[in-house]
C-alpha cells in the first residue's frame, strides 16, 4: 500500500480510532478523547489534569460542531 497517498482532508465517513491517534501522535501538547470501547461502554480521560482545562476544551470543541452545522 506504498502507493497510498493520505490527503489530510475531512470525511464525514468514520475512521478507525487507532489511525487518527497513530496521526496525531508527536502533534499536541496534550488531549481530551470520548469514545466509545469495544463493548460499547463510554470511554472518556485527558491527559490533563485540570479539570478546568478538559472542560474548556470540551465545551469549545462542542461551539465547534454546533457552528459547523451539517452542512
Amino acid at each position: 500500500m506504498s502507493n497510498v497517498i493520505e490527503l489530510g482532508n475531512i470525511t464525514r465517513l468514520d475512521l478507525p480510532a487507532d489511525k487518527v491517534l497513530d496521526n496525531l501522535k508527536g502533534e499536541l501538547e496534550g488531549i481530551v478523547y470520548v469514545g466509545f470501547d469495544h463493548n460499547g461502554e463510554i470511554y472518556a480521560g485527558s491527559s490533563y489534569a485540570d479539570g478546568g482545562t478538559v472542560m474548556w476544551l470540551l465545551e469549545w470543541a462542542k461551539q465547534q460542531l454546533m457552528e459547523s452545522g451539517d452542512d
